[in-house]
């Protein structure tokens, strides 16, 4: 079940808590992916909050919002670039995208195998993906006011397994969201020392969310191939004499 895009928006742009979210997540991406100059990055379900940075180098930058969800502008104070879509039927060109990011869509959609194969379909060779996802062990996942709180969590291994079975190869994870799900003053003040710690742990010991970094697989054809000989045009008259004048 997707969440309401305006409960998201509350979320990340008005409460102190969802700020702090957007920052630690922004801030791991930039990790894994400094800059896409001249790239096209798309994200889905609600990456709007981690795409800015690109804005200013990369070739095009679209986030599409799932039909159940509900779109919103984005960004603000510039063109629209935000696409109400079907979750499994995207207005995007087969291997046209270079970067892309899911948040808050993966774990709710109602069918995850059909929206991996989306995924595979439109990255370009050498593309990447990134899986921002609930993480199964982590204390946010337990606590429904946040949108981390909805949707199935993951294991690393669970993710990293259903990304293979759709034609992904996992690279790289990180954890992010150590901080306590809390808008409490004590838990707020503590964030920034909660995350330098929890970013030296291992991602399945801590951290709200898992984010998987994969790579799309091109697979060549199984079986041996099978050549068969060019076969030889035969004329319709070829063996056939030529006429002969009968002797009067």
């Amino acid at each position: 079940m997707h969440l309401d895009v305006q409960d998201l928006r509350n979320f990340y742009y008005r409460s102190a808590l969802g700020r702090a979210a957007q920052k630690s997540l922004r801030g791991r991406l930039l990790e894994l992916w400094p800059e896409a100059k001249g790239q096209t990055v798309v994200g889905f379900g609600f990456a709007a909050p981690l795409l800015r940075p690109y804005l200013a180098d990369a070739r095009r930058v679209m986030v599409l919002m799932p039909g159940p969800q509900g779109v919103m502008p984005w960004p603000a104070g510039m063109p629209n670039t935000s696409v109400l879509t079907e979750e499994t039927l995207w207005p995007v060109e087969t291997g046209a995208v270079d970067k892309l990011v899911l948040m808050h869509g993966l774990e709710t959609s109602e069918r995850p195998s059909e929206l991996l194969d989306e995924c595979w379909r439109v990255l370009g060779p050498g593309g990447k993906a990134l899986f921002i996802v609930p993480n199964r062990a982590g204390m946010w996942a337990r606590r429904d006011r946040t949108p981390f709180g909805y949707g199935r969590p993951y294991s690393p291994g669970q993710l990293e397994t259903q990304l293979r079975k759709h034609q992904f190869l996992p690279e790289r994870h990180l954890g992010a969201l150590f901080q306590f799900p809390s808008q409490q003053r004590i838990w707020m003040k503590s964030a920034p020392l909660f995350e330098k710690v929890g970013r030296q742990m291992p991602t399945m010991m801590g951290g709200g969310a898992i984010m998987v970094e994969a790579t799309k697989l091109v697979y060549p054809p199984r079986g041996r191939p099978q050549r068969s000989p060019a076969r030889r045009a035969i004329g319709v008259l070829e063996g056939i004499g030529e006429p002969q004048a009968k002797p009067v």
